[in-house]
């Protein structure tokens, strides 16, 4: 009996143990896991296509003589970020790979633009690290193949992620053109094919780009008037390309995740910025469906994996460990109580004499004996004849019989 109220004991133990260590990792999964996964991951690969129609100057015609715009023209802009060194824990380098082409004509003659732009950011917050704070950090444009990359000294504003947890306010947001930091500010909340996502939009411009970047000769040029399109002859008029851009983000505020991104883009040349002469492209470019529903997914996934770190395991394991101590407790009580009375079931008693009392009706009563608490049975009364029980051995002895004819030998 002992035996088994012991090993009772040690499982109570056990249970309780178990499920204590289950809700202090209840409690730990949320406040450090959760901490860990609100990081841009570094295996981050992403392709963005956006397409549109619009009207763009068709720089052949141009450097024959001919300021010629085409209208309504096909167009794509494609974008592909993937994660370069240096990167750790805590930052990462992105580099993106841009092209604008027309679709109507092959090759290189299609191209529009090409820009590869790398960057330094903090995994929490998608912000660009600066010289001071790391000065192994990159930050660079490079959008001629045959020179070297541009270092940009000062940058600052999110680019092609916002944080997780993303606030209801305005946002500092680079943009790669204008080569300058502007607020994007917060819309509204919308739903784009079942997500609920935070709507966000950034008024650019004019800019003059020929400031913004000096590398790029056609940002202001000198041509005659007739190729310009304004005057006869061929006197030389200057002009400088200005840029606009009205920018629509559509952000998924948990992971940060920009689902749904529209450029609606307007450059031109003119003398004046407010005086438009002669449009260089202007066309409005939202993602397409596939890259929406790729977005889509990757906020989905680490939506889900934020819950099930954050919400469903803590639960489940706080559910569990409050379950094992609730038992625990329950077995531990119920081995420290009184043990239960000995049942035939429990074997034989054990040998041992017996305290009798003998009665003038020559009965023998048996002495309970407490301190085994066990039931003895108590023999009933016998004739002579009959055969004597011996109580204390358990065994019958046999009694040996007298003549009551005969009287007793005299010796």
């Amino acid at each position: 009996m002992a035996e088994r109220s012991s090993s009772g004991r040690i499982l109570a133990m056990i249970l309780v143990g178990l499920g204590a260590f289950l809700l202090v990792i209840a409690i730990l999964v949320p406040t450090y896991t959760v901490g860990q996964l609100k990081k841009t991951p570094l295996d981050l690969e992403v392709t963005t296509v956006a397409e549109g129609t619009g009207d763009i100057l068709n720089s052949r015609q141009l450097l024959a003589g001919n300021a010629q715009v085409d209208r309504d023209v096909p167009i794509v802009a494609q974008r592909f970020v993937t994660v370069e060194d240096p990167s750790d824990a805590d930052t990462m380098t992105l580099q993106a790979g841009q092209t604008v082409r027309r679709l109507d004509m092959q090759g290189d003659t299609g191209l529009v633009s090409a820009i590869i732009d790398r960057v330094t950011i903090d995994r929490e917050t998608s912000m660009p690290i600066s010289k001071d704070d790391n000065p192994d950090r990159v930050s660079t444009v490079q959008v001629n193949a045959d020179a070297p990359p541009v270092e940009i000294e000062v940058r600052e504003g999110l680019q092609y992620k916002f944080p997780f947890d993303v606030k209801q306010e305005s946002y500092p947001y680079y943009d790669i053109n204008a080569r300058q930091t502007f607020p994007i500010d917060f819309v509204g909340e919308e739903e784009i094919n079942g997500m609920a996502v935070y709507h966000f939009r950034q008024e650019i411009g004019p800019i003059d780009l020929s400031k913004a970047d000096r590398e790029v000769p056609t940002y202001k040029l000198s041509l005659p008037a007739s190729t310009w399109g304004v005057g006869e002859g061929d006197e030389p008029i200057t002009m400088t390309r200005w840029y606009n851009n009205t920018r629509d983000l559509w952000v998924d505020p948990i992971t940060g995740v920009v689902v749904k991104g529209q450029e609606q883009q307007d450059q031109y040349y003119a003398r004046q910025a407010d005086r438009p002469e002669v449009t260089v492209l202007n066309v409005t470019l939202p993602f397409d469906e596939e890259t929406i529903e790729y977005q889509i997914g990757q906020a989905k996934d680490g939506q889900d994996t934020l819950a099930l770190f954050g919400r469903t395991l803590p639960i489940i394991l706080g559910i569990l460990g409050a379950i094992l101590l609730i038992a625990g407790f329950v077995l531990g009580l119920r081995g420290g109580g009184t043990r239960r009375p000995a049942t035939a079931s429990d074997g034989p008693a054990p040998e041992g004499p017996a305290t009798t009392t003998v009665g003038p009706a020559h009965s023998a009563e048996t002495q309970h004996d407490y301190t085994d608490d066990r039931t003895e049975v108590i023999p009933r009364q016998t004739d002579p004849n009959e055969q004597q029980r011996d109580w204390t051995t358990d065994r019958t002895q046999e009694i040996p019989r007298t003549d009551l004819r005969k009287p007793p030998t005299q010796e």
